[in-house]
């Protein structure tokens, strides 16, 4: 009983993840990145939970693996990224003390605070928060993640994170144009109302793509050795069932052909720019590169990389985000 109720939460805390990216893979001899992989939760009331699915199978064990997975985390990567060249990162007059961020290594939404602090150089230590215990979150009422703590101040909800952080580092509140600013809230919202669908029905494809992903959440997800066992084999199993539901869900009947249509659709929005910001990437940028940089290097992302134009601007962003940020708590 212990182990299954173990691996209900475990599923709760590995929602969505992507697998890291297949060793030997020459991308990495020039562009290495720990694609750091474990868990998310959603963390918008207004943005619906990735995974809150009805019961996906009979028995109450496969129930609560499936509620489990429900809403609570996925994929991200985000930690140490070396290119040939870095451009300059974007200079700014913020410099907090000190910056903590509690998160799941997989979580998409903490990876988009990540890329934020990453292409702002502001520096952070990272709280790897257990996703059975929560632990390391039980001093706030919030229960999800990301939490990021700044001089004290705790924020949460990864795009609200991002709004204030931004104010802190523009306080002049400056944009270009207010149809620039429109078009960049557009696209922040078609991210977590749109791009996060497609992700989890693409990783979890198959039986194979599911097990990559597990081996390499478990491997660097703050688990139990019991728990990474559990989740590995049992969370790929429910995760690959789950997959077919989200594919109802949201209306896909290809899951490629979506993930394909999706970048097709971003690499549009550029207009022949750099970026969506211009010659420097804006917010929605930093949430488009956040969200798929888990997946970059895994089949998943691989195959979008060469079916679509979107791998010009990805190693464009790689370079902009440049070097992590991230210090040793």
């Amino acid at each position: 009983m212990r182990r299954i109720s173990g691996l209900a939460a475990v599923c709760r805390a590995v929602e969505g993840v992507a697998a890291a990216p297949a060793a030997g893979n020459p991308v990495h001899q020039h562009h290495h990145r720990l694609f750091q992989a474990a868990l998310f939760s959603t963390n918008s009331s207004t943005r619906s939970h990735w995974f809150s699915y009805d019961r996906i199978a009979s028995d109450q064990s496969a129930r609560a693996a499936a509620h489990a997975f429900a809403g609570t985390m996925l994929f991200s990567a985000a930690a140490t990224t070396i290119v040939e060249e870095v451009h300059a990162k974007e200079p700014v007059k913020f410099r907090p003390n000190d910056v903590v961020l509690y998160q799941y290594e997989a979580c998409p939404f903490c990876n988009k605070v990540k890329a934020f602090l990453d292409y702002y150089d502001i520096p952070y230590k990272v709280v790897e928060v257990n996703p059975i215990s929560k632990k390391e979150i039980k001093w706030s009422d919030y229960k999800k993640v990301p939490i990021l703590m700044v001089d004290g101040d705790q924020m949460v909800d990864s795009s609200d994170i991002i709004d204030k952080l931004s104010k802190r580092v523009h306080p002049d509140g400056l944009v270009d144009s207010i149809a620039e600013d429109s078009e960049e809230k557009k696209w922040r919202g078609w991210v977590d109302n749109h791009l996060v669908h497609i992700l989890s029905p693409n990783i979890y494809r198959s039986t194979s793509e599911a097990l990559e992903s597990f081996d390499y959440i478990t491997s660097h997800g703050n688990f139990s050795f019991t728990e990474r066992i559990v989740a590995k084999y049992a969370g790929a199993t429910a995760m690959y069932f789950v997959s077919k539901k989200l594919k109802k869900k949201y209306n896909i009947t290809d899951e490629r052909a979506a993930l394909y249509e999706a970048a097709e659709t971003w690499v549009d929005a550029l207009k022949g720019r750099d970026f969506l910001g211009g010659v420097k990437p804006n917010l929605a940028d930093l949430a488009v590169y956040g969200v798929l940089r888990p997946i970059r290097y895994l089949k998943s992302g691989r195959d979008m990389v060469e079916h679509t134009r979107i791998g010009d601007w990805y190693s464009r962003m790689e370079n902009a985000v440049g070097l992590s940020s991230r210090i040793q708590a």
